[in-house]
């Protein structure tokens, strides 16, 4: 059990969507998911949902789903606007995000 544990910690890849990213188990079931809407600014993103399954919790994903949302869109040189709890906490707290804040 530890061994599949581990297993998923360090095999954290997620699939985008249309709207933002996600992790499925083995059976197709969501365990972690970023998501995001567009805005009247095409240069700016509302990212509007962050959910980690209660059995990755602890791992660091919601951290790791957010920094692929920073990466993906600052390949698109765009910025975020926080509205989920987990990503406002995280651009409150880290000053690393302000270059993607769209508040700041």
């Amino acid at each position: 059990n530890s061994i599949q544990i581990t297993a998923r910690r360090f095999n954290m890849e997620f699939i985008k969507t249309e709207n933002g990213f996600v992790k499925h188990d083995e059976r197709g079931k969501v365990i972690a998911e970023i998501t995001y809407s567009p805005t009247d600014n095409p240069n700016i993103v509302v990212a509007d949902h962050t959910f980690v399954d209660s059995s990755l919790r602890g791992q660091g994903v919601a951290g790791k789903l957010l920094n692929t949302l920073v990466e993906d869109m600052k390949q698109q040189n765009k910025k975020i606007k926080a509205s989920c709890s987990y990503v406002v906490k995280k651009f409150s707290e880290d000053s690393s995000y302000d270059f993607i804040n769209a508040d700041k």
